[in-house]
């Protein structure tokens, strides 16, 4: 066999491998939006449809919409499949991501920052952990976000926070405490989601703005599912009970390494403009 049919055949055992990680990701159970969240803002323009499986969050010129969990998690697993706003989406942003309160809050952040047609989405994440943040990488996808449901997930235990598109993991934030880098493990979070206006900023630095013809933009959830110890929501599922310890194994590392060098646009442990003085002390060690 030759060298190059041999390598053809582990790239199509790789593909193959993601795709299958793909559809298992969009075949889980469903929770229910009327009985896990609230909306925040918006009124009308957030919607709960299908007895409580599918809400759609708009935007328009006077406003946008948002919802957040009726509960507080700390650690666990969280999933939601979403599908982005379509077409003309520039300007926008979708926000997920969970969230504790006060000055000192932990966060963790899902941003899809919208595009002019046929260009990508950006996918910007962030870790905040007792106020600080400045911990931004971004992706742009391997896929179309906007022509169904994807699922994006949150693993988060005390070792470790993994970020996951269709169960491919995208970034590890992993706990540094032992050399001095703070670690969100501490303050219970709520799940939060949002569609607003951010032309001034979000689509190249803010230099293409809203198409306001094209309202109102309307971006789709469904499929929420959570798993974590001091969750009271009776959608847990026990399939999600591997997170309290849940890494990434050999294949894992593989598909990172994969996200990371061909969809990565951004990444702050690189930015030796923005931190002359010496890049934050996590960007040199192993974030596996």
């Amino acid at each position: 066999m030759s060298s190059s049919s041999s390598s053809s055949k582990v790239s199509m055992v790789f593909i193959l491998s993601l795709v299958i990680t793909s559809l298992m990701a969009m075949t889980a159970s469903a929770g229910n939006f009327f009985q896990d969240f609230d909306v925040t803002f918006g009124d009308e323009r957030a919607k709960i449809l299908n007895g409580g499986q599918l809400l759609t969050l708009n935007l328009d010129k006077a406003s946008g919409s948002g919802f957040k969990s009726k509960n507080e998690y700390l650690l666990g697993r969280i999933d939601m499949q979403i599908k982005l706003v379509s077409g003309n989406s520039a300007g926008t942003v979708t926000a997920y991501y969970l969230s504790s309160e006060g000055p000192t809050h932990d966060e963790i952040d899902f941003e899809f920052l919208g595009n002019l047609s046929g260009d990508p989405y950006t996918l910007h994440t962030n870790v905040f952990s007792q106020g600080k943040g400045n911990r931004e990488q971004q992706f742009h996808l391997w896929f179309d976000p906007t022509k169904a449901f994807h699922t994006y997930s949150i693993v988060w235990n005390s070792q470790r926070i993994i970020f996951l598109v269709d169960n491919i993991p995208i970034r590890v934030f992993t706990n540094l405490e032992t050399i001095g880098v703070p670690f969100p493990k501490n303050q219970p979070m709520r799940i939060y989601s949002s569609l607003w206006n951010a032309d001034d900023w979000a689509t190249r630095g803010g230099l293409v703005k809203t198409d306001w013809t094209q309202a109102p933009f309307t971006a789709s959830y469904r499929n929420f599912k959570v798993s974590t110890t001091t969750s009271t929501s009776t959608n847990s599922l026990t399939e999600q009970s591997a997170w309290p310890t849940q890494g990434l194994d050999a294949a894992g590392r593989n598909r990172l390494r994969w996200v990371q060098q061909k969809f990565m646009v951004y990444n702050y442990c690189s930015d030796l403009k923005r931190f002359p003085q010496g890049l934050p002390v996590e960007c040199r060690r192993s974030r596996f």
